[in-house]
């Protein structure tokens, strides 16, 4: 890029012997002449207090610019006169006609219920009413503390004929044992006038898995007809990888919703969830009942058990007359266990260790200051050794809890208990009933939370050796047991869709 030469990027400088502009005599006299003018404008005061020096020159200076400044706003103050609308356009009839069929006027003032799109002829012809249509499909479900008959009413249903067949529907089935969420399909007739409901022509309902009912209209008289259908029940085993959730993969596996949470809650009775690996599988058995038509339904959960390796490190069976799970080791009372001082307070297998574990409830970790027993609900609690009750009642988390002080510092604690067998003060004897197994408290399920305390601290009571006490066990229930356990453990795993995979 070329560069300027030096003389243009020189400074411009005035020329010598040339005088400056503002040298010359008439702009010093002019600049002196506005120089003191504003020196006059600046010390004028031109808006004094008029609350001060009242009469004075200066106070008549002041209502002067005030009263200027009011004229002036006065002058331009606006005109509120009313605007005049716009004239109106005239309109022809046929959008006059337009008009009142999209208004929201009222009709006795000229307003339709829409546009006509053709004018009445030979083939379009003006009515007065809509016809109604000869019948009426529809589909009704009953609620929770709802009758069959107002259901029906609700539906459109007269009155005589809902009362006439809801009293068909129960000389087949209890109306009161129909479940909540019972679909009815509905069929309705045509009716004599706009005033009188539709007459009943047909309910369909299935109001029990294996039994269909259906209330037709037959020569103007309803009648019922029954529908037996066929239903095939036996047990459905499902298996499956636990992966990183044992619900969602219970789910995936075809087990209902209430078939997992019962599934969860048993085994959480006798296995922590953080014992359970995500390569584990999960193994249960459910009654289903499979109808004739393809439809399904789950039942009770017969047998729960988790796998590691293939080999079972957990079997659940529903067994007793109480529905609920056991253990075959419960069932023996067999457990490892050797001569000692302090006698196991109850005839179960241990579930949880102490120190830090997550809560099955609270869902955090947190200390667990003791060790679990799963026991059947309604087992004896035995002292575990010779000591006087310093504690019997309500203790929070722990629910029905019993304290035994042994001395020397040493005592046992006894939790979520269904029954208390003691009070306080009073003297119990090693292997005493104290109370019998429950749920109270925070607890998921039956089972006996035992703590053992030192000087005052709670201490692991697997630091003490225990003398397992045995229950009587009947040969005979023990091989009816195993026999029962074979035949869950025999069966083919399968799906809701088709019993074998």
């Amino acid at each position: 890029m070329a560069t300027a030469p030096a003389e243009a990027q020189a400074p411009i400088r005035p020329r010598e012997g040339v005088p400056r502009l503002s040298n010359h005599p008439l702009v010093q006299r002019w600049s002196a002449l506005c120089r003191g003018i504003e020196g006059r404008i600046r010390h004028l005061d031109l808006a004094p207090d008029l609350a001060e020096d009242v009469g004075s020159a200066r106070w008549f200076r002041g209502l002067a610019t005030f009263l200027s400044l009011a004229l002036l706003a006065a002058a331009f103050w606006p005109d509120f006169a009313p605007l005049e609308a716009a004239p109106l356009v005239r309109i022809d009839e046929a959008a006059q006609r337009e008009f009142a069929a999209q208004s929201l006027t009222a009709q006795r003032r000229g307003a339709t219920s829409g546009r006509h799109f053709a004018a009445e002829s030979g083939l379009v012809l003006r009515l007065d009413s809509a016809p109604e249509r000869p019948q009426v499909e529809l589909a009704a479900t009953l609620g929770e503390n709802d009758s069959v008959p107002r259901m029906l009413q609700r539906a459109g249903v007269g009155l005589g004929d809902a009362a006439q067949a809801a009293s068909l529907i129960g000389s087949a089935v209890s109306l009161d044992a129909i479940a909540a969420g019972t679909r009815f399909d509905l069929m309705l007739g045509s009716r004599t006038s706009p005033s009188q409901p539709r007459p009943l022509e047909a309910i369909k309902v299935r109001p029990r898995f294996d039994l269909a009912l259906s209330v037709e209209r037959i020569a103007g008289v309803l009648g019922l007809r029954r529908a037996p259908i066929a239903v095939e029940t036996r047990p459905l085993r499902l298996q499956g990888v636990v992966g990183g959730s044992l619900y969602r993969s219970a789910r995936a596996a075809g087990a209902p919703p209430g078939t997992v949470q019962d599934y969860l809650r048993a085994v959480d009775d006798v296995l922590p969830f953080e014992d359970i690996l995500p390569t584990d599988e999960f193994d249960l058995v459910v009654s289903y009942k499979r109808a004739a038509d393809g439809q399904g339904e789950a039942g009770d959960l017969q047998y729960a058990a988790i796998l590691r390796d293939g080999r079972p490190r957990l079997q659940l069976l529903r067994w007793g007359n109480g529905g609920g799970f056991e253990t075959l080791d419960a069932l023996t009372g067999s457990q490892q266990s050797s001569d000692g001082a302090l006698l196991t307070p109850v005839a179960g297998h241990v579930t949880s260790g102490f120190g830090m574990r997550r809560h099955p409830i609270l869902g955090f970790v947190r200390m667990h200051a003791g060790i679990d027993f799963a026991a059947p609900w309604g087992s004896p609690v035995y002292a575990a050794t010779d000591g006087r009750v310093s504690f019997a009642g309500w203790h929070g988390g722990h629910g029905n809890y019993v304290r035994l002080d042994h001395g020397g510092g040493i005592g046992t604690g006894y939790g979520h208990m269904s029954r208390i067998a003691v009070t306080p003060g009073m003297s119990v004897r090693r292997g005493q009933v104290i109370g019998y197994v429950g749920s109270t408290g925070l607890s998921t399920g039956p089972h006996l939370h035992y703590e053992l305390y030192r000087g005052g601290q709670v201490v692991d009571p697997a630091s003490v050796r225990f003398l397992a006490r045995r229950q009587a066990v009947d040969p005979g229930q023990i091989a009816a047991f195993k026999a029962r356990l074979a035949q869950m453990t025999a069966l083919k795993p399968g799906t809701p869709n088709g019993y074998l995979r």
